[in-house]
């Protein structure tokens, strides 16, 4: 209770000691411990903690950064769910605060992110997620590892509302490696910041790869430029370490963007040097990252050159360069290879670390099914696996050779022989016992009249080997023995006998059994029960092999979630799938008892159940727009002229300019800093509703800063494929005391990929009466005001009218009042779309009749709501 107390004083010394001697003096005299005998005294659940959040939440308020770091020192280490929820807001403050210390941002991040790691619930990751993202921008390397490591941990539960962070990663590589903008305390010798590369590579790998063509130069520039800084090594051990582990993240990343590129091909030639590297770390990495290459790759020829030399890594003196060798030899094999593959897996379990052998068996039973030439060879195979790892052998091994071979009629009669000649052996493991108890209970009739095969000899053999096994296994060889009563009419005696003798041992199981089976075998030779109960087995229904979920189960995941799987393409395709399976749907966690399993659950996957039950809004959800007061004006002016401001407050003014020609387009868009204090991680983004008929890209990245009364300009390259109807958003970002956010519509539309065309009256109707009326004509009568002359505003109508791109056609209505116009539109998926236009307005009665007529029903539409909104509002 003291210690509790203590927190609350103004002193240091009592808040926690701050060195040995002089903390002991403490100690003695006032039995002081403050902060520090909180954190090694108390437990996360300790009642006390509840009397030290508001004494912790003052000094998370207060403007001395050693009370701060203290504060932040005790929530990280002993903050339970309640600490957590009460102060994570607090800790959110420190972190985004303009006044914070950079090392006081770092204790923050670091301790949001432990908070999150123990008490994920109480911490609303998406609705910190701009402003946490906005400080991967902060000029301290230092904040930026610490924020970097958070938004990783946020980001991969949180992928759409982190997505602002997959540009921050780009440029801030681009900083480090190509611009070298760092100071000399973040290079590790001559290495800039390796562990800041190593992240912000990885935290790209959690994203799909981005359509944006500049970002993925971008990416490729630097992606290049760490693997030809990397390209020969040297003699420095710390700078290989430094720049190798970069370098392994960077091929991960390239392997992730595009496996087929020219880079991963330099990544390929590379990894066969690493593999074969003197140093067990570079041959740890080498095999590591080659089975990711193996796991992504169209083709597995680069890797199968070095396929000897994986196969010798089996037998290397370090057990994690084994392992590894082992995931990269299961993800590389495929039906070319799988034999040899399976066949070296084999041989090499016979001396395997005992740490290896359960995993190597499930990985060998997946290949062996997965890439079987033929189910004689399965059965070969899995019989030799069984009779060689021997205790390493789950059941769901064995019980999956049962369902295969039910389930195949032309393989029964091979396999009752093959497990026949293994039974043979003098030594035979227990699991070998079970396959074969059940093949020649169930198929041992379909062998019994070859030689060698009897059913005295099939009894004889199993019988020896039940002496040595445990009461499951008696029990499964008492229905085998009941099956050869009802087709093994010559050895019946004797399995009466078994039954009798097991009538009276103690185990409930077997003698409940051998009572059952005594009963049955006893009745009379005509009488159908026992043929009726003993009738064979029917076909499992099919089902997903239990073998890859007990796989998985060994690999959970960590913190770090990994980012693909070991299996070869195929299984990260299935993996990718489920990953788009909301929680709620997700199938249930495999149950121990694998014999209920394969009663006839279905386990496969639906893709398309999956893909409807994705909330399709959920990845491509609008940001809210900007409301201003001249904000709808300024757009709707900017619809039909070439430039002009888009955006205007007090701390920014949004200009553009436009250009147009066919389905294709440019906008610079001007962003001028009005204040006298810099814009800070500024960011721009664009929002498209529908990129399949809408792109826009960025001509480059746009810088972090905007100095005080500066401007800068952002080039747009705009291309129309098909019929779009949402006008894209462009959101604007930036630090300037408080995070800012402006989300504001390009002008846009439809009307700008139009191309004014010259028609004469005979063309014009006649291609007015061609299209004819309704559905592709689309027609309205609104009201209109007069000018001070008492006319319509002519030439504001023909401004509006123009500006739609659409050619006006004097001369052709034979009422000069009325304006005609035509155009086409240009698109490059779709082709081209003609559009006539009429605008009638009656000044007697202020109204004005427009009828748009199109090829395309909702071109007509679009271009009649365009114009007439315009001739509403901006009129």
């Amino acid at each position: 209770m003291e210690a509790v107390n203590l927190i609350s004083s103004s002193k240091y010394s009592e808040k926690q000691i701050v060195s040995l001697s002089y903390g002991l003096q403490k100690l003695k005299a006032d039995t002081s411990q403050g902060y520090l005998a909180v954190t090694l005294l108390m437990h996360e659940n300790s009642d006390f903690l509840r009397l030290v959040v508001n004494s912790i939440r003052k000094d998370l308020d207060g403007n001395t950064e050693v009370d701060n770091c203290l504060a932040l020192h005790a929530i990280a280490n002993v903050g339970g769910s309640e600490m957590a929820e009460a102060l994570a807001e607090d800790v959110h403050r420190l972190l985004i605060s303009p006044t914070s210390q950079t090392f006081v941002k770092k204790k923050a991040a670091l301790t949001l992110l432990r908070l999150y790691r123990k008490h994920a619930d109480v911490i609303p990751a998406a609705e910190w997620a701009l402003r946490i993202v906005s400080i991967m921008d902060d000029p301290d390397l230092g904040v930026v590892i610490c924020v970097t490591s958070l938004v990783m941990a946020l980001a991969q539960d949180n992928l759409d509302a982190y997505a602002m962070c997959y540009t921050k990663a780009v440029d801030r590589l681009h900083r480090l490696v190509i611009e070298h903008e760092y100071s000399a305390t973040y290079a590790y010798y001559k290495v800039p910041s390796p562990w800041l590369q190593v992240k912000l590579l990885r935290l790209l790998q959690y994203y799909p790869p981005s359509e944006d063509p500049t970002i993925r130069s971008v990416l490729h520039q630097v992606l290049q430029t760490i693997m030809n800084n990397s390209a020969e090594p040297t003699r420095n051990v710390q700078h290989n370490n430094a720049q190798h582990a970069v370098l392994f993240e960077a091929i991960g990343l390239a392997i992730h963007l595009d496996s087929a590129s020219p880079l991963v091909g330099t990544a390929a030639v590379l990894l066969a040097r690493f593999i074969s590297s003197k140093e067990t770390n570079v041959r740890y990495l080498g095999l590591d990252t080659m089975a990711h290459l193996a796991a992504r790759a169209e083709s597995l020829e680069p890797i199968k050159r070095h396929q000897n030399t994986i196969i010798l890594s089996l037998r290397d003196k370090d057990i994690s360069v084994r392992r590894r060798a082992l995931d990269l030899l299961y993800s590389m094999c495929d039906v070319d290879n799988s034999e040899i593959i399976v066949g070296e897996l084999l041989r090499y379990l016979k001396i395997a670390d005992y740490a290896l052998r359960e995993e190597m068996v499930l990985k060998i039973a997946i290949l062996t099914e997965k890439y079987a030439s033929s189910y004689k060879w399965y059965v070969d195979t899995i019989l030799q696996l069984i009779s060689a790892a021997g205790d390493h052998v789950g059941d769901e091994v064995w019980y999956r050779v049962v369902q295969i071979v039910t389930n195949t009629e032309d393989l029964q009669e091979y396999a009752a022989k093959v497990v026949f000649e293994h039974l043979k052996a003098p030594s035979t493991h227990e699991s070998l016992v079970k396959v074969g108890g059940y093949i020649l209970g169930e198929y041992g009739h379909l062998v019994a009249n070859e030689p060698g095969y009897s059913p005295v000899e099939q009894f004889q053999v199993l019988h020896t080997k039940s002496q040595f096994c445990v009461a499951s296994t008696r029990s499964l060889l008492l229905s085998t023995y009941i099956k050869w009563v009802n087709v093994y009419p010559e050895i019946k005696p004797q399995l009466l006998n078994i039954f009798e003798r097991y009538r009276h041992v103690l185990d409930a199981e077997l003698q409940q059994r051998a009572c059952e089976f005594y009963a049955l075998a006893s009745r009379p030779d005509d009488d159908e029960l026992l043929q009726n109960i003993c009738e064979e087995m029917p076909p499992f229904p099919p089902r997903v092999s239990a073998l890859l979920g007990r796989l998985n189960m060994k690999h959970g995941d960590t913190e770090d979630k990994r980012v693909w799987i070991h299996g070869g393409k195929e299984a990260n395709l299935d993996r990718d799938a489920m990953k788009r399976k909301p929680d709620g749907d997700a199938p249930a966690a495999a149950s121990d008892d694998i014999i209920g399993s394969l009663a006839g659950l279905d386990l496969s996957v639906n893709l398309k159940e999956i893909t409807d039950a994705v909330d399709p809004t959920s990845s491509n959800q609008a940001p809210r727009l900007t409301i201003g007061l001249n904000v709808s004006q300024w757009f709707d002016k900017l619809t039909y002229t070439t430039e002009g401001v888009l955006y205007e407050d007090d701390q920014v003014q949004i200009g553009l300019k436009s250009r147009y020609q066919g389905h294709l387009g440019q906008l610079a868009i001007y962003i001028g800093n009005k204040i006298s204090a810099p814009l800070t991680s500024f960011t721009t983004a664009i929002h498209i509703n529908d990129p399949d008929a809408l792109s826009i890209t960025f001509a480059k990245m746009p810088p972090s800063i905007i100095a005080p009364r500066t401007q800068t300009q952002q080039l747009l390259h705009v291309e129309c494929r098909r019929i779009f109807l949402t006008p894209p958003i462009l959101t604007v970002s930036y630090l300037a005391g408080s995070h800012q956010a402006i989300s504001i519509q390009l002008p846009v539309v439809i009307t700008k990929f139009f191309e004014d065309v010259k028609l004469g009256p005979s063309d014009f109707f006649e291609r007015w009466k061609l299209i004819g009326g309704p559905p592709r004509e689309d027609q309205t009568i609104f009201s209109i005001t007069l000018n001070d002359t008492g006319h319509p505003s002519m030439a504001k109508y023909r401004q509006v009218v123009s500006g739609h791109q659409l050619s006006l056609l004097d001369g052709v209505d034979t009422n000069p009042n009325n304006l005609v116009a035509a155009g086409v539109l240009h698109m490059s998926v779709e082709g081209k779309v003609g559009c006539l236009l009429r605008l009638e307005p009656n000044k007697e009665a202020k109204l004005c009749r427009l009828t748009v007529r199109s090829t395309s029903e909702t071109v007509a539409t679009e271009v009649r709501k365009s114009v007439e909104r315009l001739l509403k509002t901006v009129l």
